[in-house]
């Protein structure tokens, strides 16, 4: 049996984007190895919470992306302009919001929550989810 693979046609992130409306509520648009790469419309705030096996990766394609970090030296906030790439490490507590809408590429293991695996109360407006497929 052939292992299952990406699809062998390009993915337009552009077209991927406009196939949906709702916001932070991640599309899994290929996989890579075991990751999904996924996309996502985001503005307001998510809510603080950590992935304790996994980093998270962020990769802002519009708008720009704030995520508020808990590190053992204290709180800081990192500031994503479009164009821009962080990784946040596994175990740490953080919090994007975007004071503007914003969309946004995510790399992480296939499976993986959005709320990760310690997180507080899930607010109405974020899909706890780990990534839906692209309609």
């Amino acid at each position: 049996m052939e292992p299952i693979s990406a699809p062998r046609q390009p993915i337009s992130l552009a077209k991927a984007l406009a196939s949906f409306t709702e916001q932070w509520s991640p599309r899994i648009v290929t996989t890579v190895n075991d990751y999904d790469v996924r996309v996502a419309k985001v503005a307001g705030e998510h809510l603080w919470h950590a992935h304790d096996h996994t980093d998270e990766f962020f990769l802002v394609l519009d708008g720009e992306l704030h995520i508020g970090l808990r590190e053992p030296a204290g709180e800081r906030t990192v500031v994503l302009p479009k164009g821009s790439v962080f990784t946040v490490p596994r175990g740490i507590e953080h919090k994007p919001y975007a004071r503007v809408p914003t969309e946004i590429l995510v790399l992480e293991p296939s499976g993986t929550l959005s709320v990760g695996d310690r997180h507080e109360e899930v607010p109405d407006h974020v899909d706890t989810t780990t990534g839906h497929t692209l309609a």
